[in-house]
C-alpha cells in the first residue's frame, strides 16, 4: 500500500492523493439513470426496487463510475492540463440512494509521456467506501 502524501510544488509524485464525499439521494440516482439511458427500474421506480434484496434504490454504474472519474479531472485540472486516457473498474457492491460515501483516489507511479511535451503519465487507485468503509467500487486510472 502506498502512503499517502501531500504534493510540495508543482510537480505530484507516488503516494499524492486526493478525495472528497458524495451524498445520494433518490432523486439524483433517477435523474442520471435517465440521462444515462438507463432504464434499468432498480435505478427510477422506488417502488419496484423496495421489493428487491437491496430495499430501495440503488445508484447505477454509470453514476458510481463517472463520479470517481469526474473527480480525477476536477481535482488534476487544478493543477495543469490534464486528460484521460484510460479508466477500468470494477462495481463490488450497489450503492444505496441514500448513502453517503468517500471518493478517493492516489498517484500510483509517475512517468514522462511518450512525447515529452505532453507532460507526465500519471497512474492512479480509486476507491469508493461506504461510512463503514466498505469499497463499493474499485477503479484503476491513466491521465
Amino acid at each position: 500500500m502506498i502512503e499517502c502524501i501531500p504534493a510540495v510544488g508543482p510537480a505530484i509524485r507516488a503516494g499524492y492523493c486526493f478525495s472528497r464525499v458524495h451524498r445520494f439521494d433518490d432523486e439524483q440516482v433517477r435523474t442520471f439513470a435517465r440521462a444515462a439511458g438507463d432504464e434499468n427500474p432498480l435505478h427510477h421506480d422506488a417502488d419496484f426496487a423496495r421489493n428487491t434484496r437491496f430495499g430501495g434504490l440503488i445508484a447505477s454504474g454509470a453514476h458510481t463510475t463517472s463520479l470517481l472519474m469526474g473527480l480525477v479531472g476536477s481535482h488534476l485540472a487544478k493543477r495543469g492540463h490534464v486528460l484521460g486516457t484510460s479508466f477500468s473498474v470494477d462495481l463490488l457492491y450497489p450503492v444505496l440512494a441514500t448513502e453517503t460515501v468517500t471518493l478517493a483516489w492516489i498517484v500510483t507511479s509517475t512517468s514522462a509521456a511518450a512525447r515529452r511535451k505532453y507532460g507526465s503519465v500519471l497512474e492512479l487507485e480509486g476507491s469508493m467506501k461506504d461510512a463503514n468503509g466498505r469499497v463499493s467500487v474499485l477503479a484503476h486510472g491513466r491521465v
